[in-house]
């Protein structure tokens, strides 16, 4: 049975996100010191080549500094910077532009950030499985990706369709219907076997992947690029994302769920090698024996 479970290791690299998200205005252009630049980078103004170049110039006397031109707006009109960036809905600057000095700030660099998903995130390895590195993850192995005014891209990760094996179809949310943590929020199906799904966090649906929904077998694909399921808008990010797991968390939590399928493995099937093989796709397909409604129940919590 270890010759139909496990793969040698690939010596292929895994591919990084292919997922890019629209060009928005650069935060200088929407200060008025530049007519037209496009953020091609997630706002990410620290790894920022252009953005670098524009401080020296303000620091010599050449420009403003864009803290310094969106001073100059009324009080009222003192938008956020992360809301002129399209990363949160509207909100007021407080602090007049003094961004280290704001606790808001500091816990959407620190905190929601840290699911923003950005393109060109390489993926993780954990045994064969991959992670996608700057996602949230949900222990129903579901994922979310912070994206512009409050919206959450969420979909599915690798380890469901390695261990489910593909998709025939999903029963997707419809647009406007509201999900709650940890309830189930929408199905999968494998020829006569159901899973429910359980939603990574509350809100209402405001976008359905028509391509998934025209060919589910992109959601096993490409899990955590083209084949994302749905968006969902919560005004409450924080409060959103704060029970979903990142980073170094959601490896160590992988790596324990990896280790909890070996075990399950080995009750049905015997001892697997230990020559560094990894298991091989469609673990359902290849055990039908594992049973789906056991598998679904230990790693779906449905």
């Amino acid at each position: 049975m270890t010759q139909t479970l496990k793969n040698k290791p690939s010596k292929q690299s895994l591919s990084p996100s292919g997922h890019d998200e629209a060009a928005r205005p650069c935060i200088w252009m929407q200060a008025g010191v530049v007519s037209k630049k496009d953020c091609t980078r997630h706002h990410d103004c620290t790894t920022c080549k252009y953005d670098t170049a524009m401080e020296k110039q303000a620091v010599a006397g050449k420009h403003l500094s864009w803290q310094d031109a969106l001073r100059k707006r009324a009080g009222l009109d003192r938008t956020c910077r992360h809301a002129l960036t399209g990363r949160v809905d509207h909100r007021s600057c407080a602090m007049n532009y003094n961004c280290s000095h704001c606790d808001f700030d500091q816990l959407f660099e620190d905190t929601l950030s840290l699911g923003k998903g950005p393109s060109g995130t390489a993926m993780k390895d954990i045994k064969g499985f991959k992670l996608a590195g700057g996602y949230l993850f949900h222990t129903g192995h579901t994922w979310t990706c912070i994206e512009s005014g409050g919206i959450i891209r969420v979909g599915m990760d690798d380890f469901t369709f390695r261990v489910l094996g593909g998709p025939d179809s999903f029963d997707l949310p419809l647009m406007g219907q509201e999900l709650n943590h940890d309830k189930p929020g929408w199905g999968m199906k494998r020829n006569r076997n159901l899973a429910d799904i359980l939603s990574p966090v509350n809100g209402v649906i405001t976008k359905v992947n028509p391509s998934v929904a025209a060919s589910p077998a992109l959601a096993e694909q490409k899990p955590y690029e083209d084949g994302w399921l749905f968006t969902i808008h919560n005004s409450d990010l924080k409060g959103a994302v704060k029970h979903l797991m990142a980073d170094e968390k959601s490896m160590a939590w992988l790596n324990g769920e990896i280790t909890t399928l070996e075990e399950m493995i080995e009750i049905v099937a015997g001892p697997l090698s230990t020559d560094g093989g990894l298991l091989m796709k469609d673990v359902f397909g290849n055990l039908p024996a594992l049973g789906w409604k056991n598998l679904t129940q230990r790693f779906l919590r449905s």
